[in-house]
């Protein structure tokens, strides 16, 4: 387990009122653009996407990372959803898709209309498309991730055909041990690392019990996007808002050349309260971290 280092974060409770005002950005420490993966709001952004992305970029959020891509965004044309984006200021540099063995109805996936998905995926802008969930039923046993490794190979070289870049997402299944192998260490092995970097998941790969740093050691340069979320402190290790677990952030930050981060992504999967109220404290804590 990594711990964390002392920091200062806010810890008063919020209303959404207070959710509104914009944070200046001019005063921060944090050398990069902070992005949050619309998941962690997606109670709010499924409902009203355009409210929702209109409180993120008033909070100081000036990247998103969609998700459930399935021929628009819940009513939202991509076209539409680059011109949203577009007029708050904001960018997508990325987005979530799915695998497309088990959804096989759902509209471009890595199985089936992945050709418009990346055309879709150039309107709004992105610059890398990342497989981001595999159900159960698609991660049977290894010879399962043999031939995804076949169809990531395949996807990667379509996006960088149109000058997009394949991921793969990992959640903390792909690090428990089948047949004798490791599903993740599999998948970095049977990709071409040009075709096929790797969104690290960071609360994942610490919750599995694995070392982020020895990843980015063994593999330098294959993990331009994270996702950075924090670790409670309780014996059930669930989500909480960056900088109020027990994650050593700065010092993760301090190896993002070797990993070769390009973009992060706050994401929480649950939060307690308000999902808009948690991403705001992640961003209070980001903008102050040191690194």
């Amino acid at each position: 387990m990594l711990n964390r280092r002392k920091f200062l974060h806010t810890t008063a409770a919020l209303g959404l009122g207070a959710l509104l005002p914009k944070i200046s950005l001019a005063s921060t420490v944090n050398p990069y653009e902070i992005g949050i993966q619309l998941y962690t709001v997606r109670d709010q952004f499924e409902k009203n996407p355009q409210a929702t992305l209109t409180a993120l970029a008033e909070m100081g959020y000036k990247k998103v990372e969609l998700y459930d891509y399935n021929a628009g965004y819940f009513g939202v044309t991509p076209r539409d959803m680059g011109i949203m984006l577009r007029t708050l200021r904001m960018r997508a540099p990325g987005g979530h898709y799915k695998y497309g063995l088990h959804d096989k109805n759902w509209s471009g996936t890595i199985r089936q209309g992945w050709k418009k998905a990346i055309d879709d995926a150039k309107l709004i802008g992105h610059k890398y498309m990342s497989l981001g969930w595999l159900d159960e039923s698609e991660r049977t046993k290894l010879d399962d991730y043999k031939a995804m490794a076949e169809w990531l190979n395949m996807a990667g070289q379509m996006c960088q055909n149109a000058g997009i870049q394949f991921c793969y997402h990992n959640h903390d299944f792909e690090f428990q041990e089948m047949e004798g192998d490791t599903p993740y260490d599999l998948l970095l092995a049977l990709t071409e690392p040009e075709l096929v970097k790797f969104e690290m998941d960071l609360y994942w790969v610490i919750k599995a019990g694995k070392d982020p740093f020895a990843y980015f050691e063994k593999h330098p340069g294959r993990f331009p996007l994270w996702h950075v979320k924090d670790m409670d402190a309780t014996p059930a290790k669930g989500f909480t808002e960056v900088g109020n677990g027990t994650i050593d952030f700065p010092q993760l930050f301090a190896k993002a050349k070797q990993a070769g981060m390009k973009h992060f992504f706050v994401e929480q999967d649950e939060s307690s309260g308000s999902s808009l109220e948690s991403a705001k404290k992640s961003l209070e804590y980001l903008l102050q971290m040191e690194y």
